[in-house]
């Protein structure tokens, strides 16, 4: 059986707060996207696309890590 990483149609699943997919939802309503999933989707895609070694400042990088620590995400 082939790997995930090899079939172009694998998915994975991402856990993002609630109040954050309400904010998105109320965003998709104004595009074409037919879910939130697809529009996700295409941000991510278009970020990892980005040509940019270094996508956050020493500063931004911080502020993300403490987000995500009080969310309780990482130790």
């Amino acid at each position: 059986m082939p790997s995930a990483a090899a079939r172009p149609d694998a998915t994975r699943t991402v856990k993002i707060p609630e109040d954050v997919a309400r904010q998105l939802e109320r965003k998709l309503a104004r595009t074409s996207f037919g879910s939130l999933d697809a529009f996700v989707s295409f941000v991510l895609a278009r970020i990892a696309e980005s040509p940019s070694e270094t996508p956050f400042s020493e500063d931004e990088e911080r502020q993300l890590r403490e987000r995500l620590r009080s969310l309780g995400y990482i130790d």
